[in-house]
């Protein structure tokens, strides 16, 4: 890499080359973190029950994966999987809870809705309504 290369010149002065970089590492690591949990619940389910969480899953983590590589490659076209992402967090969070039994798995769905799949999908939302080249405004001129 040449050193006047432009992500160098980031690096050194501390500014990210992309301003969704930070964005994308959060969405690319939930990606990751989805896919050692497919197998848990492929493991643990009853195969009915299984087939349809590890494929809605499978669908979440392709997305957060796609929209997180994108934002960390400063592509554009990261608002479409993004509000994929979102539309398939919110409908999670609603049937973890829909179909959780009262008790300690009501309240297991009622967290991971609130900490996990509620605040990611709300990113991936603003993400994807967020215009894909966001101009500074200038100052008027005298």
């Amino acid at each position: 890499m040449a050193l006047n290369h432009p992500l160098r010149q980031s690096v050194r002065s501390g500014v990210s080359p992309h301003p969704h970089r930070r964005h994308g590492r959060v969405l690319a690591g939930a990606g990751l973190v989805l896919l050692p949990w497919l197998g848990y619940l492929a493991a643990t389910l009853p195969p009915a029950e299984a087939a349809a969480w590890v494929a809605l899953d499978a669908l979440e983590a392709a997305a957060l994966l796609t929209a997180g590589s994108r934002l960390l490659h400063g592509d554009p076209r990261h608002r479409v999987p993004a509000a994929v992402a979102a539309a398939l967090l919110l409908a999670d969070a609603c049937l973890d809870l829909a179909t959780a039994a009262p008790g300690q798995e009501l309240a297991t769905a009622a967290a991971m809705a609130l900490c996990a799949e509620l605040p990611l999908a709300a990113l991936c939302a603003t993400l994807a309504a967020r215009p894909a080249n966001r101009q500074p405004k200038r100052a008027p001129l005298p």
